[in-house]
């Protein structure tokens, strides 16, 4: 049969919808989809090459039990029975800590995530482990401290902005936006407004941009500092909004009065005339600003943060059209984490707290390898794969050899997954009902469930319905009455109202809901994850509701099972909510209901940033001449999620980017294998003299070092980097400054 078929593409997070012609169930061509309402027909190469995430020669299809060196394949039962007794012996001798969850769907398969928590707070633990914390978790307790919740974060409101400031941001590779290089361009070409970017390279964005401040790599946060104590000491801040919105300001006035911005930017070797210049721009226009990896993974990343959030609410720039906006969503991506209360789990090696609800992948190394008797002993990895996507493979690899449980939820045999005890298959993304809680719209607020449009050529599950199963033997799940069952069998009206009095019998059993409604509901549906959406939208809270009201669904006791109909029946998605854009500070969660900006915990912090201090950091690395930014994001890498690595069959994919300048001192060139070494480790890889590279920097993408049918593609950028190299406050990676040395092989 020959069809197309409307889906989204699993590749990043702006997941842009996608048409799918399928022939003898092999996807044979990708075209965009112009009727998704997000992403309009817009989509980058690797949504179109997604067949090749889909088909490889590295699918797995059955259960696989490590036995010495190599694997057999065993029956579902058994693997769930084995890891569920292993499972149970390991968290009764040793604890509850001793056991973690890594995962949570990755890009584009997010109901897992619903599912992998539960089963983890079934058994006692708190140690969920994601990519979150790997990137974004330093961000998003700054923006917890002055929302109120850690989910309620701002991003830009590009429809509206006069000035964006992309600040650590090549969006035009990136994206991190529905429709990237649309908006960018248009912003770039439109005379009444300004596109600023602060990258120390020539990206992709910069060369496009109005201006474009070329930064000394690891200065972000003192720049951040400079530009503050300018706006302040030209009276440039927002009176009237700091007034009525802001609080904390008196608090950190004194760390920028009096600073010495002239030799702050002398040391970030910027000139202080356009500085300013930017920064009248910001204080007096519509702006918003857009940071990303390259400051969340440099120096002082959660104390750039914080500083980035002061310089948006002095100007008033927060919770107004054009500015920085809190937006909408189904589900939040996280949850509140506060760790100053008692009950917010800390690690036990590392002493690092949850954040957004999740710890960071740089410090489990350590608390796997480690003497305490709580110590990391079991992990359950899903559509995760640490030896590739976090920093220190070597670290990893050691520590992983050294579990007592380790079990891989994957659609392919990754190194990971090579390394396990019990491996189990996944669906992918297009076998499986899914979809993603992205909030990157505003103020639309936007859902897409993804339909399966491949079956499954094995004998994969659902990730979500594996958890079930692992629940179940574990004993989580409690005893459903037969008339739930018959419920689910008639229809979703019938069955609503027989959970709504089995719930109000068994309070309790609200822990447990996604396992019901999976082994019900799901039952019938031949889905897990689509039982859990349709108990999602029949819970809304209130704010929700109204959001939908806005978009034109009808309010009352059928409000989610209208919305859950509607998504089955437009596979493109559909704009669920709409939020009030004139109170969308009346989402602040803050005791005072206002914008907090004293950081107490950053005072000291913040006010060691100064010219003097950051110059003499910033040479004293005489051993490693360059900076290398561990993990350049181009149209050629998407992480672990591609394994066939023919999707860039004659490009140059993995290369060495390095200045010309640069090379010629040290007597390279273009296409010449070099090695590049860190202090974690070395790797060889080719040369690609380009000066869109600043001098003193080099760079290399992440996603390769793949092996694939006996051949390794490139070379494995966390093979030099290290998992304590790592922001004091988050533990995030400090990937876009890490000092190296690179020689001719």
């Amino acid at each position: 049969m020959d069809q197309w078929h409307k889906t989204s593409c699993v590749m990043c997070a702006q997941n842009c919808g996608l048409e799918v012609r399928v022939q003898d169930n092999k996807m044979v061509k990708v075209r965009p989809d112009k009727d998704n309402p997000r992403s309009q027909g817009y989509v980058c190469r690797k949504g179109l090459k997604v067949a090749h995430h889909q088909h490889h020669a590295q699918r797995l299809t059955h259960p696989l039990k490590r036995v010495g060196d190599n694997f057999e394949q065993i029956s579902w039962d058994r693997a769930i029975s084995e890891i569920a007794a292993g499972l149970s012996t390991i968290v009764k001798t040793h604890g509850p800590k001793s056991f973690a969850y890594m995962g949570g769907g990755g890009q584009g398969c997010h109901f897992e995530a619903a599912f992998g928590v539960r089963l983890l707070r079934g058994m006692g633990s708190h140690y969920h482990y994601n990519a979150l914390g790997q990137e974004l978790t330093g961000h998003f307790w700054a923006w917890g401290r002055a929302t109120g919740r850690q989910y309620l974060f701002g991003g830009p409101d590009h429809h509206n902005t006069d000035v964006l400031l992309a600040w650590g941001w090549n969006g035009m590779m990136s994206h991190q936006m529905p429709q990237a290089r649309r908006v960018l361009t248009a912003i770039a070409r439109d005379p009444d407004k300004y596109l600023v970017v602060i990258d120390p390279r020539l990206s992709e964005t910069a060369e496009i941009a109005d201006i474009h401040l070329p930064v000394r790599p690891g200065t972000d946060a003192l720049l951040s500092r400079a530009m503050i104590a300018i706006i302040l000491e030209q009276g440039w801040q927002n009176t009237d909004y700091i007034a009525q919105h802001v609080s904390g300001l008196e608090d950190i006035r004194p760390w920028f009065e009096g600073f010495d911005a002239r030799a702050a930017l002398n040391v970030c070797e910027l000139d202080y005339g356009k500085v300013r210049d930017v920064c009248h721009l910001v204080a007096t226009r519509k702006s918003s600003m857009h940071p990303d990896l390259g400051v969340f993974m440099s120096r002082h990343s959660t104390a750039t943060s914080c500083l980035g959030i002061m310089l948006l609410a002095i100007c008033g720039r927060i919770g107004v059209s054009g500015g920085n906006v809190i937006p909408g969503h189904l589900m939040p991506i996280g949850s509140h984490s506060d760790e100053r209360k008692a009950h917010t789990w800390r690690t036990v090696a590392t002493d690092f707290p949850a954040i957004m609800g999740v710890f960071p992948p740089n410090v489990m190394p350590e608390e796997i390898v480690n003497d305490h008797p709580e110590r990391l002993r079991a992990v359950l990895c899903s559509s995760s794969n640490p030896l590739r996507s976090y920093a220190d493979t070597t670290a990893y690899e050691k520590a992983f050899s050294q579990l007592e449980l380790l079990v891989t939820c994957e659609l392919a045999m990754t190194e990971t997954a090579r390394l396990s005890h019990y491996v189990l298959p996944a669906r992918s993304g297009y076998e499986s009902w899914d979809g993603t809680f992205f909030a990157w719209t505003y103020p639309e607020v936007y859902f897409q469930l993804r339909q399966p449009i491949i079956k499954p050529e094995g004998d994969q599950l659902e990730v979500s319905q594996i958890m079930v199963r692992l629940a179940d033997a574990l004993g989580l799940v409690p005893e459903i009455p037969d008339e739930l069952y018959a419920a689910a069998k008639k229809n979703r009206l019938e069955f609503g109202m027989a959970l709504m009095n089995y719930m109000q019998a068994n309070p309790a059993a609200m822990k447990t809901i996604p396992f019901i409604l999976a082994k019900t509901l799901g039952q019938e549906m031949g889905s897990a994850n689509q039982a859990a959406l349709w108990g999602l939208l029949n819970t809304l809270p209130e704010n929700s509701q109204k959001n939908a009201a806005r978009a034109g669904f009808s309010p009352g006791l059928m409000l989610g099972e209208e919305i859950f109909q509607a998504l089955l029946d437009h596979p493109e998605g559909i704009w669920i909510g709409r939020c009030d854009i004139e109170k969308n500070l009346g989402n602040l969660r803050t005791p005072d209901g206002r914008i907090n900006i004293a950081y107490p915990e950053m005072a000291d912090w913040i006010q060691s940033i100064d010219a003097e201090s950051e110059a003499a950091a910033l040479d004293e690395n005489q051993e490693w001449p360059f900076i290398l930014i561990a993990g350049r994001r181009t149209d050629m890498n998407a992480n672990t999620l591609m394994r066939d690595p023919s999707w860039n069959k004659d490009r140059r994919a993995c290369t060495l980017s390095m200045h010309p300048e640069d090379a010629a001192a040290l007597g390279i060139q273009d296409g010449q294998i070099v090695n590049i070494t860190t202090a974690a480790g070395s790797e060889q890889i080719e040369l690609e003299v380009t000066d869109t590279v600043r001098p003193g920097q080099v760079m290399l993408p992440h996603g390769f070092g793949l092996e694939y049918e006996g051949e390794v593609y490139g070379a494995n950028v966390n093979r030099l980097t290290q998992n304590t190299h790592r922001d004091q406050l988050a533990g995030t990676p400090l990937h876009r400054f890490v000092p190296c040395r690179v020689e001719p092989v």
